[in-house]
């Protein structure tokens, strides 16, 4: 019987998700002048995980450190380059330029002097914007200081009589052919006896530069300020800023020295202000011809560096791929080994054996485009390493696995979770959601993301929106399953409608939610499908709902958990493990189901006999006092001695799990290694302690370690019994989450909605639809989603998973280019 069982699984069709993709150990030859071409063809399909034969050298003392070195510079100059781009505002185009392959000295030259010509273009530019705006804030300073020595022309008989110790006298002006070149510099000027400072200062610092002043000059001094006109760059940071133009009239050279040194502590520009009205006149004038030519400069430089921005804009992404690619290739080809005779380099590393033919499909086509004489050598290798894991996944199926790689990545050939989560997972959240009005809002959602995938596959979203969107068809089939669920419960928003017909129950008194009724009488068939309407607002609503969904939860819960012990001896078969399943699944199996498989059917047998039995006091009553008469808890004819036999087998089948393996293990292995001593004679063609870094090294044998193998053994069936009683308590949380999300809803719909629809006023009414809203928004679509996704979670990953997933392998990572990160980032 058990062949035939056998020979029938064997002829089952193999799952592509089931089970990993078979890999096989490589070793690649590759002949120096075709290396570069065929790691890039490599590259170009994916399929191919090297393996790093130098890990014991640094960075530094690989082969191609020299070509990485120029990569790294060239991708520093492209985000250079990037910069420019982004700070000027030069939109980038979203797809890579048509143009002929780009030889890479080629493209190092053409980044460097791009690089040198834009930071030649900047460095002019940043002089010239700081000589214009030195001259605005010049003309602002001739325009407002007019009014102080005007002014100062009144008082200066006054000021002379008060200062008249410390007057000194100017030397006057030297007529130039342009007055700006000396009137620009920092100095002082006379007026009348009075020297003056006219200058420029940050508003922000006024204050505090006036009464700096004030205390400096011991109040000898005369301190003029007016707003600049317009807010200006501050030629030392290019920062906008507001800034007022200030005139210190003063006198004495020691007065002088003090404010220059304050001016320069505050970062005040000052200017020489002529006081003649002619030299005024005619210096504005000139200020105002030269402001001309430099707005003219710098917007004819501006236009020369946008048009050659725009031009590095449509070839950056094709020369950003390029390097990536080549840095990527020459990273590749670090990992590589050279061949005694220095020749050739030499690969290791995984790929699956349905690839073999593309890769070598590849290797020929590289040794011919490179002109190679001698073509590159694919040998497959035995190996003692446990390959990598590898799955084939679309876009829905996708979501799901990487779900549970969150978990633990699956060992070579494990059975897949991801398989049967595709499923359970949204319909166990849709256990704890089911309400078909918020399933239609979350299927909503998911369609929209769905409609725009094309469009928002190749954006960068935030985290939140990169999660949501990368989980979309799990999203789908969730909303999908909330409504399945929610037309069970009847519940659209918590209102239950009789979509299905009629409900089989009729209210004896005038009401059925008054303790006093009598309650529902049956008074036609029962309802076709899912919960009575009849039972919503009812006095025994909720023990009946308390009671359908804690019922249903543990059924669900030990249909799961037997789905992950049955798993686990799929995977003792394919393993070819026969102690794992005569000594784990199968007392597993009689333990769980002894228990409380025993459970699950005594309450299918209540729900379909009409039984008034208490099932805690069976269940209690099963462990404490076995033989004792069942009487009125009695669901059907010889129960007690099932009871009896069943306890039974729970009991035999803790050390059924306990010692045998242990035990057998330790015979198995004296019995396998008995009188080896002599080791194997290595030779001259195949000595594999040779290859230090080759994944075909010699693994000496481990001693056996009874005790540890023992305590493990034990450590697993201890887990596995507590995680019996545990894990089925934990399948409460369906009935739970399902009871609060339901009530919740009620609230908001009974204590918001038609609380305010009672009052006649549409403000009120308003206000209570605005506030059911948000709570059904951001409450019960997005709390509670987020609360029941987590759960479901927990019970995939623990409940489930720990039942026959180890979870302790390793992804196949192929060197691909499609999988190169954004170095900009």
């Amino acid at each position: 019987m058990q062949r035939r069982i056998a020979e029938f699984l064997d002829r089952l069709p193999e799952m592509d998700l089931m089970r990993s993709e078979k890999m096989t150990f490589v070793q690649l030859i590759f002949p120096f002048e075709s290396a570069h071409r065929a790691v890039s063809y490599l590259g170009d399909l994916g399929l191919v995980q090297f393996r790093d034969l130098n890990e014991e050298k640094s960075p530094f003392q690989r082969t191609f450190v020299n070509q990485v070195k120029r990569c790294a510079e060239m991708s520093r100059k492209l985000r250079f380059l990037r910069e420019q781009i982004n700070k000027a505002g030069v939109m980038l185009p979203d797809t890579l330029a048509v143009q002929s392959d780009i030889d890479l000295e080629e493209l190092e030259t053409q980044l460097g002097e791009h690089e040198h010509e834009l930071i030649e273009m900047n460095s002019n530019t940043e002089r010239l914007q700081h000589t214009y705006n030195e001259l605005l804030e010049f003309k602002m300073v001739l325009q407002k200081a007019a009014g102080f020595l005007f002014s100062g022309k009144e008082h200066s008989v006054f000021e002379e009589r008060e200062l008249e110790e410390n007057v000194f006298s100017n030397n006057g002006y030297v007529e130039a052919a342009s007055l700006i070149d000396k009137e620009m510099r920092p100095g002082t000027s006379e007026q009348s006896g009075l020297n003056f400072i006219s200058g420029i200062v940050c508003k922000s610092k006024a204050i505090m530069f006036e009464r700096m002043l004030f205390r400096a000059t011991r109040g000898n001094m005369l301190f003029n300020q007016a707003l600049a006109d317009e807010i200006v760059l501050d030629p030392v940071t290019s920062e906008e800023v507001e800034k007022i133009v200030f005139t210190v009239f003063f006198s004495g050279e020691q007065a002088k020295k003090k404010i220059l040194k304050i001016c320069e502590a505050f970062g005040a520009n000052c200017y020489s202000v002529p006081e003649d009205i002619t030299k005024q006149r005619q210096m504005t004038r000139e200020v105002l011809s030269r402001l001309s030519d430099f707005e003219a400069t710098l917007d004819a430089g501006l236009r020369h560096r946008n048009k050659v921005l725009s031009s590095i804009a449509l070839q950056l992404p094709k020369w950003t791929n390029k390097v990536r690619r080549e840095k990527a290739v020459y990273d590749t080809l670090n990992m590589l080994n050279f061949d005694v005779t220095k020749k050739c380099l030499v690969g290791e590393g995984w790929c699956p054996i349905f690839a073999k033919t593309k890769i070598q499909e590849a290797l020929h086509r590289a040794t011919f485009d490179s002109n190679s004489l001698v073509g590159v050598i694919f040998h497959v290798m035995d190996s003692v390493e446990s390959p990598p894991t590898y799955f084939r996944t679309n876009k829905v199926t996708n979501a799901y696995q990487e779900i549970v790689d969150a978990y633990g990545v699956a060992q070579y050939q494990e059975a897949n979770p991801a398989v049967y989560s595709v499923i359970t997972f949204p319909f166990l959240f849709a256990v704890m959601f089911g309400d078909w009005g918020h399933g239609i809002c979350l299927l909503l959602g998911a369609l929209v993301l769905i409609a725009y995938e094309s469009k928002l596959i190749n954006k960068k979203l935030g985290s939140f929106m990169e999660l949501l969107f990368g989980g979309r068809y799990v999203l789908l089939f969730m909303s999908l399953f909330s409504i399945y669920c929610g037309l069970i419960y009847n519940e659209f928003f918590s209102v239950p409608f009789s979509i299905f017909g009629r409900s089989a129950y009729e209210c004896r008194d005038s009401s059925c939610s008054d303790a006093a009724s009598v309650g529902l009488v049956k008074v036609r068939d029962a309802y076709p499908f899912g919960v009575d309407p009849k039972w919503r607002g009812s006095r025994s609503e909720l023990p009946f709902l308390n009671s359908l969904k804690m019922k249903m939860s543990i059924l669900l819960g030990m249909t799961q958990m037997n789905l992950g012990i049955i798993l686990s001896y799929f995977n003792a078969r394919f393993f070819g493990s026969s102690l794992d399943i005569r000594y784990q699944f199968v007392p597993q199996m009689i333990f769980l189901n002894s228990l409380f498989g025993y459970l699950s059917l005594l309450i299918i047998v209540k729900w379909c006999t009409g039984s008034q039995a208490d099932l805690y006091h069976v269940m209690i009553y099963m462990f404490l006092s076995p033989t004792d008469d069942l009487r009125e808890n009695e669901l059907f004819w010889g129960q007690r001695p099932l009871q009896m036999v069943l306890l039974l087998l729970a009991i035999v089948a803790v050390p059924w799990m306990l010692f045998p393996k242990p035990f057998i293990q330790r015979k198995l292995h004296f019995a396998r290694f008995q009188g080896r001593t002599y080791g194997i004679l290595g030779t001259s063609e195949m000595d594999i302690e040779s290859e230090p870094d080759s994944a075909r090294r010699h693994h000496h044998h481990e001693e056996f370690n009874f005790s540890e193998v023992f305590v493990h053994q034990m450590i697993h069936s201890i887990e596995f019994v507590l995680g019996a009683v545990s894990n089925t308590a934990s399948y409460l949380r369906l009935w739970a989450l399902s009871l609060a999300h339901s009530e919740l809803s009620t609230v908001f719909y009974e204590k918001v909605l038609l609380l305010a629809w009672g009052y006649d006023n549409f403000i009120i009414r308003l206000v209570g639809l605005a506030v059911f809203a948000f709570a059904t928004a951001f409450i019960l679509l997005m709390m509670e989603t987020l609360s029941a996704f987590l759960h479901a979670l927990r019970l995939h990953w623990v409940e489930f998973q720990n039942k026959f997933y180890h979870g302790d392998g390793y992804k196949f990572k192929p060197f691909s280019f499609s999988l190169l990160m954004d170095e900009d980032e």
